[in-house]
């Protein structure tokens, strides 16, 4: 991947994303209860100019040689309609290979139709069986699980594979069987996990203990192994350090990687690079977390320059210093400033809470669940 200086820091910024992060709309049709998203309740609608902005960068990189994956995220992408969609998707290079994450609760034949015309790739949002969805529901405060099995029952029934991201509150003894028998149960063909997080709109604090979260992967882990239905993102995230420190990675080795820039796309056509749960929010000093506007310059100018932007700049510092001085590391890569400047206060900061109980756990739990 090339890089450009990343200032302050002697870590650089990536210049050619594996990752695009599209914003079709703010609005989620969901008011769970620990998301972190701003202007969730707004229908904010992407223009198609924006749109085609975007798309016309990613044919460019396709041109040069450089495939980039879309991801459709950052509010519910289905409340734009099918139509909405399909014409956001029509000003897209052939081949692009588009994601989709998704409560699942729209989805009916046409999305299903148009799922597949595309060849989108489906990940769903769910916590586990019914008990452990509590926290997901309506705008009017109702559950919304029977919305979303029914949608994952129609994505069975068109034969549409998906993935599942499961927000875990507590990780109690058993937790970890419960998710793992449910993705089971329900045909998914990869689970991923995530802690409950303070972050964004979300400030609430969660009391559990990192020993918690690695008795809770070490379960997750062994489950796995005994039973090897559903790939575990995770632990694939974890096998790929092994191989990596196994190859002779070393520190200075680290230093040199390019940190992912996850370019992210908001609605409104501006630009956040490094993590997109920074999108839509602003910093009491460096301002808005954008890099400029897509419609104003190239998306490739915007993160060749970004680099030099304040707030970057300060985020790189973090990720320098965490590759400096954690272990962990070489298995996060450093990055995660969302969690960091929710967290601390701070993009330069380093352990959060977030790492703790997810990057640090998952590692634990894997060597407690060796045989």
């Amino acid at each position: 991947m090339h890089a450009v200086s990343g200032g302050v820091s002697g870590t650089a910024l990536g210049l050619r994303p594996s990752v695009l992060v599209m914003q079709p709309t703010t609005l989620c049709n969901l008011n769970c209860r620990y998301c972190y998203l701003p202007d969730r309740g707004k229908r904010l609608v992407m223009p198609a100019a924006v749109n085609r902005a975007a798309a016309e960068a990613v044919a460019r990189w396709r041109d040069s040689g450089h495939q980039v994956e879309v991801l459709w995220h950052a509010g519910e992408p289905l409340t734009v309609g099918v139509r909405k969609f399909e014409d956001l998707l029509a000003d897209w290079p052939a081949g692009t290979l588009h994601h989709i994450q998704t409560n699942a609760t729209l989805i009916n034949e046409a999305w299903c139709d148009l799922f597949h015309r595309h060849h989108v790739r489906v990940s769903v949002s769910i916590d586990g069986p019914e008990h452990m969805n509590s926290g997901r529901v309506t705008r009017s405060g109702d559950p919304a699980w029977l919305r979303i099995t029914a949608g994952i029952t129609m994505l069975r029934r068109q034969g549409i594979p998906f993935h599942v991201l499961s927000v875990v509150q507590d990780p109690a003894p058993g937790v970890a069987q419960s998710i793992y028998a449910h993705a089971c149960d329900i045909g998914a063909e990869v689970l991923g996990i995530l802690p409950q997080e303070t972050k964004g709109t979300h400030g609430e604090y969660s009391a559990t203990s990192k020993r918690q979260w690695v008795d809770f992967f070490a379960e997750l882990f062994t489950l796995w192994r005994a039973h090897p239905v559903v790939r575990l993102r995770d632990l694939e995230s974890v096998a790929n350090c092994y191989d990596a420190v196994r190859s002779g990675i070393t520190v200075d080795d680290l230093l040199d990687i390019p940190v992912e820039p996850i370019p992210t796309v908001s609605y409104d056509g501006e630009v956040t690079v490094m993590s997109p749960d920074l999108a839509g929010f602003t910093h009491p000093r460096h301002g808005a977390f954008t890099v400029g506007h897509v419609l104003r310059h190239p998306l490739e100018d915007l993160l060749s320059r970004a680099g030099s932007v304040p707030w970057v700049r300060e985020a790189l510092a973090g990720v320098d210093a965490c590759r400096r001085n954690c272990r962990y590391a070489v298995g996060c890569g450093g990055s995660w400033p969302a969690n960091k400047y929710f967290e601390l206060g701070r993009l330069d900061g380093t352990e959060t809470n977030f790492c703790r109980k997810l990057h640090q756990a998952k590692f634990e739990g894997a060597l407690l669940c060796q045989p």
